[in-house]
C-alpha cells in the first residue's frame, strides 16, 4: 500500500509540473485535423498512437520548460511555488521524465507513418528551443504557439503521411490564439522580467501596447477561423460555434487584471480551455451532420 500510495503522489506530481489539464489547448486542434484528414473517424491504430505522441511530446516539452527554468521560477515570488524551486521533485527526476516521455513521442511517432518518424526528432528540437526565446527575443510567445501549433500539423501527417494546405490553416489559428493568450499571461511578470532580462512583449512595449498586440493576434486567428468555412465548405452550426468562442475571446481581454492572479487564470487558461472545446464540438458537430 506504501508503495501504491507513493506512485500515486509522485504521478500527481508530474501531472502538476506539466499541467496536464492544459492539454485541452492543442489536443481539440489536432482531433479535427485527423478527422478532416481522414474524411471522418480515423482508423483506431492512427487515432491512438497520435494520442499518445500528443500527450507526450506534451508532457516532455513542459517538464524540459520547467528544468530550464527552474531558477528564474525560484526567483519569480509568482512562479516560486512550482515543484522544482521547492523541491517537490528532484531535477535528476524531471530529466529523466523529460527523456522518457521523449521516447515515447519518437516512438508513437514510428508507429504512425515514416514521415511522422523523420519528422519527430525535428519536432522536439523546436519544443525544446522555445524554452530559451525568452532570453533573447520577445518573440517567444509566438514561438510557443508556432510548437504549439505542430498539434494539428503532426495530426493530419499521421493520417495521411503527406503535406496539405488545411493543417497549416489550423497550426497558424493555433499559433495565433496561443501567443496571444500567452502575452496575456505575461502582463503579470513585466516587472521581473525587466529585472532579469527576459524578453516578452507587455516587458519591451508595456502593458496597454502588449495587450493591444494580444487583441490584434486574436482578431486575426478569428478571421482565419471564419475562412475555414469556405477552405471546408462547413455550416451555419460551424459558424455559431465561431461567433461563441469571439463573445469568449472578448470577455477574456475585458477582464483582464494583472494584479489579479484570479482574473488572469480565469483570463488566460479557464476561458481558453472553454474556447478550444467549443470550437471542436460545434466543427465535428457540423461536420458530421454534413456527412450523414
Amino acid at each position: 500500500m506504501e508503495m501504491i500510495r507513493k506512485l500515486t503522489h509522485k504521478t500527481r506530481m508530474f501531472g502538476e509540473l506539466v499541467m496536464f489539464s492544459h492539454t485541452l489547448f492543442s489536443l481539440p486542434f489536432a482531433l479535427i485535423s485527423m478527422v478532416w484528414a481522414a474524411g471522418g473517424i480515423p482508423a483506431g491504430r492512427v487515432l491512438l498512437w497520435s494520442l499518445i505522441a500528443l500527450v507526450a511530446a506534451r508532457n516532455g516539452a513542459n517538464a524540459f520548460n520547467r528544468l530550464v527554468d527552474w531558477k528564474f521560477d525560484a526567483a519569480n515570488p509568482r512562479t516560486a511555488h512550482r515543484h522544482l524551486p521547492r523541491k517537490l521533485l528532484q531535477k535528476s527526476e524531471v530529466a529523466i521524465f523529460v527523456a522518457v516521455n521523449f521516447a515515447v513521442f519518437i516512438f508513437a511517432a514510428g508507429m504512425l507513418n515514416p514521415l511522422c518518424l523523420w519528422l519527430s526528432p525535428v519536432a522536439i528540437a523546436l519544443i525544446c528551443s522555445y524554452s530559451y526565446t525568452k532570453r533573447f527575443t520577445w518573440l517567444c510567445h509566438l514561438y510557443l504557439g508556432f510548437t504549439i501549433a505542430s498539434a494539428p500539423i503532426g495530426a493530419w501527417f499521421a493520417v495521411t503521411g503527406e503535406f496539405a494546405f488545411t493543417p497549416f490553416v489550423l497550426g497558424t489559428i493555433v499559433m495565433l490564439w496561443i501567443g496571444g493568450f500567452d502575452i496575456i499571461y505575461a502582463t503579470q511578470d513585466i516587472d521581473f522580467d525587466r529585472d532579469s532580462g527576459l524578453w516578452s512583449v507587455p516587458s519591451v512595449f508595456g502593458l496597454d501596447e502588449g495587450l493591444f498586440i494580444a487583441r490584434g493576434l486574436h482578431t486575426i486567428m478569428v478571421l482565419l477561423l471564419f475562412s475555414l468555412y469556405f477552405i471546408m465548405g462547413l455550416g451555419w452550426l460551424y459558424l455559431i460555434g465561431i461567433l461563441i468562442s469571439s463573445v469568449l475571446l472578448a470577455v477574456e481581454h475585458n477582464i483582464i487584471k494583472p494584479s489579479s492572479r484570479k482574473r488572469m487564470k480565469i483570463a488566460s487558461y479557464n476561458l481558453n480551455q472553454v474556447i478550444s472545446m467549443v470550437i471542436l464540438l460545434f466543427t465535428m458537430t457540423d461536420y458530421f451532420l454534413a456527412m450523414s
